[in-house]
């Protein structure tokens, strides 16, 4: 029920939420409808459980899709009794409604230690990322000090910046942890690492 006029989304990318939940709590069983949903824990494990009947623990280097289309009911609760879990749950526009539920889960962990760009989400599902259904594509890097790395944008494409951890500038933008950063009217878009950083970048239509 979040109204904020100024800041209802960018292109079809909705919401990202960060989340730190403490040992033992989480959110009990609701519903999403026409959303696609992408987690990606940053530290700790997240247990799931949903409608579809998938049951699964999403740790950290895991991100994992939930369509919900039609309607699904899930819950999420830290998977452990000892330690915080921290992520980033991500709800992006499908490209159509109705769309039959559905669920996937990745490990992007070698993808990660490349210092390059991984691609973890796709409308085609390519090079092993989930599926999701709307024309974006998000990729996710870890990136040492001092690491550059440049991603272009095709013809009236856009792109949203998400610092995970660690800081950054983007097309020479300093950009702390958590900050995001809404890119248009660009060709290319421009990562340099200060401290070291893990980030996202959405490539939206």
């Amino acid at each position: 029920e979040y109204v904020d006029p100024d800041h209802m989304g960018f292109r079809t990318l909705s919401v990202i939420n960060e989340d730190r939940v403490q040992p033992g709590a989480g959110f009990p069983t609701h519903h999403h409808k026409d959303m696609e949903i992408v987690t990606y824990v940053v530290d700790g494990a997240l247990a799931h459980k949903d409608s579809l009947g998938n049951g699964s623990t999403v740790g950290a280097g895991d991100v994992q899709r939930m369509s919900a289309g039609t309607g699904v009911t899930h819950s999420e609760f830290n998977a452990s009794d000892e330690s915080p879990v921290h992520f980033l749950q991500i709800w992006i526009l499908p490209a159509r409604q109705g769309l039959a539920p559905g669920y996937e889960q990745r490990s992007i962990v070698a993808g990660l230690e490349s210092s390059q760009l991984c691609r973890i989400a796709s409308p085609d599902g390519r090079d092993n990322s989930l599926t999701v259904h709307q024309d974006v594509t998000l990729w996710a890097a870890r990136l040492n000090p001092g690491r550059q790395i440049s991603h272009a944008l095709g013809e009236s494409r856009h792109a949203w910046v998400q610092v995970v951890q660690g800081s950054l500038a983007a097309n020479g933008v300093a950009l702390e942890e958590s900050d995001g950063a809404a890119v248009t009217g660009e060709s290319t878009v421009t990562l340099e690492a200060n401290t070291g950083a893990e980030l996202l970048l959405f490539d939206l239509s």
